[in-house]
């Protein structure tokens, strides 16, 4: 089952669901923010996705300029990143597409293309 990890208000994840929508491609639909994955959820995604780390966070976030993480990230430990992560969604990266064979942060159509292709 596709899941798409995804905020309400994000202009980006509007584009990205009418992209799913108009192709049909039946999803379920998470708030990052109240639903946000969890440490050992955020794990597997990031083993899965073959991505460095941190293309896991939102970099263009409020929560993430007012924390200064661009000068805090580089020093700390995976573990440290992990569990910030997994402390509040709105530090992930979104929307963030998990299929059965690819885990995408972030919406490229070219990328999304062969995730959701069967």
């Amino acid at each position: 089952m596709t899941k798409v990890y995804c905020y309400e208000r994000c202009s980006t994840c509007k584009k990205a669901l009418a992209w799913l929508d108009s192709r049909n491609i039946v999803y379920e639909k998470l708030d990052i923010k109240s639903q946000h994955p969890d440490e050992s959820t955020l794990r597997e995604l990031h083993k899965k996705s073959g991505l460095p780390l941190k293309k896991f966070f939102n970099t263009s976030g409020i929560l993430y300029r007012e924390m200064q993480l661009s000068s805090k990230l580089p020093s700390m430990s995976e573990d440290e990143q992990f569990k910030l992560l997994a402390s509040d969604g709105m530090l992930v990266k979104r929307p963030l597409l998990v299929t059965d064979n690819a885990v995408i942060p972030g919406f490229k159509e070219e990328s999304w293309i062969p995730a959701v292709e069967k």
